[in-house]
């Protein structure tokens, strides 16, 4: 993928600008879409390649619809274009597993009608006063239009990494660690409050909000995130088969799934291979570990003598600046990702080197924080104290409670649209087939602490 642009911020444009703004991000995200479903041909857009994942060719036309919808009906009070198909593409009606035997448009039908949609969208996009409602004030319904289609191009490629089949999509080689063996295994984050969340933010969604202060206690973070080769040690340790080291439910899933190693992973002969997008090759042991569920990262946390960060902490070690005492837009400051700072936007297809990206690293030294692996934390996904659904029930309200843990930072799969320091993500403790990982946190002792 091409590599970011100094990118404004929707906060700090005048109405002109931050229209050009919202054509060139929903053009860059429009463009992602298109690699993603025109680097197979229309029989595999169709086909199922997972019952975890939808075809490709929904995914595509769901953008579509749902950029209709809030775009094209709601804000601009057009003429809807396709109102027959907003329940075929209507994520809470059908199932993944279900969506193949529906009636879906077509790969070309599909195509035309999210072109029909998109051209609709920037006639109204010059028209829009882009002030009066909460819902177009500072482009936000774009910007959340924006980032629903990149959420889906994370998930497309998602699907693209459990498809069989050669290489279809390029990247480059991610970045070398240029100083790792000198980093610390921890970091200290002292204890005291912050602020969590946003309340200014312009295209934060409704669960990053508002900013609210939290107390945390003093904690030590994983520098990194939990490389393939620490975790290695975890899987001939005999990890796996051990119940002591996995939660009741936890033990029950393993054992259920028959979970041996990391998604994707093979043992061949005594040397672990992985797949990674069509490619077989040897397990990286200095990258991060990813796809591994919620359940395989507590066991290894508690095998290392550790545990799974919460979600404030793992937000006060990205955020807190003990320097001014206030919480940072993304671990570097306040401007958005460049490529020596992250990896995001699927410029790599695999987690760089744990300990790259050294401009990238937050106030307390960890690093990666932002981008390479999805985190898992050990919060369950709740509202934050004064919460308020906006623009809908559906975004995220209907998924709070015990049954979603929350991941934390992005991978090399999100664009920066749909990442910084107070995004959340959500997922079942069972998933692996999403680009996530994870670091771990302890309670210092005492003596730790000076």
């Amino acid at each position: 993928m091409a590599s970011e642009t100094v990118r404004p911020n929707p906060a700090d444009l005048g109405i002109e600008d931050l229209r050009t703004h919202v054509a060139d991000e929903m053009q860059r995200t429009r463009d992602r879409s298109i690699a993603l479903t025109s680097a197979v041909d229309d029989d595999e857009l169709v086909r199922q390649h997972s019952p975890l994942m939808s075809p490709l060719v929904w995914d595509l036309a769901h953008v579509g619809s749902q950029e209709e919808i809030w775009l094209v009906r709601d804000v601009g009070g057009r003429q809807a274009v396709r109102p027959d198909i907003d329940d075929l593409y209507d994520a809470f009606q059908h199932a993944r597993a279900d969506r193949p035997a529906l009636p879906l448009l077509g790969p070309t039908e599909a195509r035309n009608y999210v072109t029909t949609v998109r051209d609709k969208v920037l006639d109204l996009l010059d028209r829009s006063p882009l002030e009066g409602r909460r819902l177009v004030e500072q482009a936000f319904a774009f910007g959340m239009i924006v980032q629903h289609e990149q959420q889906h191009d994370e998930t497309m490629l998602a699907t693209h990494q459990l498809r069989n089949g050669d290489p279809v999509l390029d990247d480059e080689p991610p970045p070398a660690a240029v100083d790792a063996d000198s980093l610390p295994d921890e970091v200290l984050v002292p204890g005291g409050p912050f602020v969590m969340g946003t309340s200014t933010e312009p295209w934060a969604l409704d669960n990053e909000r508002p900013a609210h202060e939290v107390h945390v206690a003093d904690f030590r973070i994983d520098t990194t995130p939990v490389t393939n080769g620490q975790f290695l040690r975890f899987l001939d340790s005999g990890g796996y088969d051990q119940p002591r080291w996995w939660s009741e439910q936890g033990w029950q899933y393993r054992q259920r799934a028959d979970l041996r190693a990391p998604l994707f992973w093979k043992d061949d002969g005594g040397t672990w291979l992985r797949r990674r997008f069509g490619h077989v090759e040897p397990v990286a042991l200095d990258e991060p570990v990813v796809h591994v569920c919620f359940y395989e990262a507590q066991a290894y946390a508690n095998w290392a003598g550790k545990r799974l960060p919460t979600e404030q902490e793992w937000e006060k070690a990205a955020r807190f600046d003990p320097r001014s005492g206030r919480s940072l837009r993304y671990p570097w400051g306040q401007a958005d990702p460049q490529q020596g700072r992250a990896n995001l936007g699927q410029r790599h297809l695999r987690p760089a080197p744990a300990g790259a990206y050294p401009t990238g690293a937050a106030p307390c030294g960890a690093r990666q924080l932002i981008g390479d692996v999805w985190e898992w934390t050990a919060s369950d996904f709740a509202p934050y104290p004064g919460f308020t659904a906006f623009p809908y029930r559906e975004y995220s309200e209907v998924f709070f409670g015990a049954s979603h843990k929350v991941l934390r930072g992005g991978s090399f799969g999100t664009d920066v649209a749909a990442c910084r320091g107070t995004f959340r993500n959500w997922d079942y403790p069972i998933r692996r087939q999403i680009f996530a990982g994870f670091r771990c946190a302890r309670t210092p002792d005492s003596d730790e602490l000076g």
